[in-house]
């Protein structure tokens, strides 16, 4: 196996890792998501939640393979697109962390006022609301905001490279203005992100991102742009050296 076929297979393979395991840390976080009072709701288990912020850091890792392994393959079609990728995703996993981070933050909390006698319940919904808002704010700013500019980098690069499939790339020059557009109106109040829309909004990105993992792991680049774009390169640095 070649080394470009291990990056093709590592991308898709983190590309499926990082969709999975936020649908999973998001379905774990419904009882603080959903429950205004959780901090003050006992002192049962929050493995959930701590499961959760564990699944969420293995979000932000593989989005960071997303960029990682496909850097050296892209960036003989540009580099500065292929360089803004891989820091728009790192930038993406840190707002992801800091989300999971807060989560966590009312896990402890909870655990600590079952704990001690005369906490003030009133400031401790209050610290918990705060902390549950920290991480409604960092899902609009990591999986809205910075993956729509993070696909459109992505997807315009694979549309000019003839990487992928046109179709491919078509879906992520279409999802990723939609999801830029639906988390601009959730930003300004217009709907919730967790709502109808706000789904819809997400379907079109999602098909991207999965369909591009399940070409990169069954088929790869097309090969013969990779050739041509390896020989431009080549010759480019001949240029440059002479």
């Amino acid at each position: 196996m070649t080394s470009t076929r291990r990056l093709e297979l590592s991308a898709g393979v983190f590309f499926i890792v990082a969709a999975v395991a936020a649908i999973a840390a998001f379905g774990l976080y419904g009882p603080v998501l959903n429950n205004p009072d959780y901090i003050l709701s006992g002192s049962s288990s929050d493995a959930g939640i701590r499961l959760g912020a564990f699944l969420e850091a293995i979000v932000a890792a593989s989005v960071i393979g997303t960029g990682a392994t496909l850097f050296p393959v892209v960036r003989r079609q540009s580099e500065s697109v292929a360089l803004a990728y891989v820091a728009g995703r790192i930038l993406e996993a840190v707002v992801i962390v800091v989300g999971a981070i807060s989560l966590v933050s009312v896990a402890t909390m909870r655990h600590d006022a079952a704990a001690a006698a005369g906490a003030d319940p009133a400031a401790l919904v209050a610290v918990g609301r705060s902390l549950v808002a920290v991480h409604d704010w960092t899902f609009l700013f990591g999986p809205g905001l910075a993956i729509g500019v993070n696909t459109l980098l992505l997807a315009s690069l694979m549309y000019r490279s003839g990487l992928v499939p046109r179709f491919i790339a078509v879906l992520g020059l279409i999802g990723g203005p939609v999801i830029l557009v639906s988390s601009a109106a959730v930003l300004f109040g217009l709907y919730p992100q967790v709502s109808a829309l706000g789904g819809l909004a997400a379907l079109p990105v999602t098909a991207w991102e999965m369909s591009l993992a399940g070409w990169l792991i069954v088929k790869g680049f097309n090969r013969t742009r990779l050739i041509v774009s390896a020989a431009s390169g080549s010759e480019a640095g001949a240029y440059a050296a002479a």
